[in-house]
């Protein structure tokens, strides 16, 4: 398979690219969250990017927006998997992987 820059492939890095679009699907994971709830759930994030993530999120067909709730599609329900693999990965060889900023 040839990963060329317009193969559906790079659809998928593109979704993963985004540091904060697998850690809010993660978040999402067990159900509906209001936004207060999804910022302490996953720290570290604004409120405006925590809110472009979101709308973006949902443009891709991956999350909605009821009731004051944040919801997994089940578009956004299939994407957990590699969310999961890609941290599987990091746990085992994470270790191994050089940081060219640190020395």
């Amino acid at each position: 398979m040839d990963f060329l820059a317009d193969c559906r492939t790079r659809l998928a890095f593109d979704l993963v690219g985004n540091t904060w679009n697998p850690v809010v699907l993660w978040a999402l994971r067990n159900g509906p969250r209001r936004h207060g709830e999804l910022r302490t759930l996953i720290g570290g994030i604004s409120a405006k990017v925590l809110t472009e993530t979101v709308r973006r999120l949902a443009g891709y067909g991956f999350v909605t927006h009821h009731n004051g709730h944040y919801a997994l599609t089940e578009l956004g329900e299939t994407f957990l998997g590699p969310i999961e693999a890609f941290g599987t990965w990091t746990a085992t060889h994470g270790d191994q992987v050089q940081n060219p900023g640190k020395s």
